[in-house]
């Protein structure tokens, strides 16, 4: 069964390294081309209160996630190599290419700040500037977790568990679980629009779309850790600007400290808190919008 939102989705296809995938898409404004990346268990309609507010400065391109959205979800292999950052960051430099991008710049929240992570470390050249939203590095986080950590992020040690054990759980009641997921991490009240708010639960209760999530996670705690370090074990730095905003409401403001995590990869790194939990884009589009503008100049 097909998803029809309020927004008209584009499509492209292209032979990924293990089978044909369908990126889903929009493409909105003009300017400079940024590429957007949501996060988890979301889609591109974390972009829609930022759309008309950046759409005059950049040519804005929106897609969902393998696995996420309206794009193609594979079943996982067994070492999860198909949900790899790589794997997925392959499939939106693609995706550039085929927009006739072979430059552009970067914003990623969440599983999409990991992903635009590996991005900028595979693809040297493609990227001119790269902001993160409130995340530290995956490396890094897993390597410090705390009791805190794991109580406030539980999702991911649970999603990391065999199949089919979270998707047979999580499949049984995602109306129960999802808001109260969501809502833990969120700064406010009313922080999802409806609509996009019903979007995210349509696409995890489709079966494919929910075992791909467990595959993102579960590929996050094993091929991405070893990715990760033979990047540290080769004492790089990438040298593109970097900025991370984090919520002051959220946990990885509680737990970790974004700006020194950063610069362990990055030589040129800035950032600070802004006021939200961990959806800035939904939370505080103004701000983000402003943030974007001033770093992309």
């Amino acid at each position: 069964m097909s998803y029809h939102s309020k927004a008209l989705d584009h499509f492209f296809e292209y032979p990924a390294t293990h089978g044909p995938i369908k990126i889903a898409y929009r493409k909105e404004g003009s300017g400079p081309p940024l590429l957007l990346l949501h996060g988890f268990p979301q889609t591109k309609s974390i972009w829609n209160r930022l759309i008309p507010l950046l759409k005059d400065h950049f040519t804005l391109i929106l897609p969902d996630l393998r696995g996420y959205g309206s794009s193609s979800k594979p079943a996982g292999l067994p070492d999860h190599s198909n949900y790899s950052k790589r794997e997925m960051a392959n499939d939106m430099v693609a995706l550039m290419h085929h927009l006739g991008f072979y430059e552009f710049q970067l914003v990623g929240h969440d599983r999409g700040g990991r992903v635009a992570h590996r991005l900028v470390t595979d693809h040297p050249g493609a990227v001119n500037k790269l902001m993160v939203l409130d995340i530290s590095p995956t490396y890094a986080m897993y390597a410090n977790t705390t009791q805190k950590f794991a109580t406030g992020y539980w999702h991911w040690f649970f999603l990391i568990q065999p199949y089919p054990i979270p998707e047979t759980l999580i499949g049984n009641n995602v109306e129960f679980l999802l808001p109260r997921m969501m809502g833990a991490k969120a700064g406010s009240t009313n922080t999802f629009d409806p609509e996009s708010f019903k979007e995210y639960v349509h696409f995890m209760k489709e079966p494919a779309g929910l075992h791909a999530m467990c595959e993102d996670y579960r590929a996050a705690s094993t091929i991405d850790l070893v990715h990760d370090q033979e990047f540290r074990d080769a004492g790089l730095k990438l040298k593109i600007p970097f900025k991370v905003l984090w919520g002051d409401k959220g946990i990885v403001h509680q737990c970790f400290n974004p700006l020194e995590d950063w610069k362990v990869i990055f030589d040129d790194v800035t950032g600070q808190t802004v006021p939200s939990g961990h959806y800035i884009p939904e939370e505080i589009p103004e701000i983000l919008a402003l943030e974007i503008k001033n770093f992309f100049n």
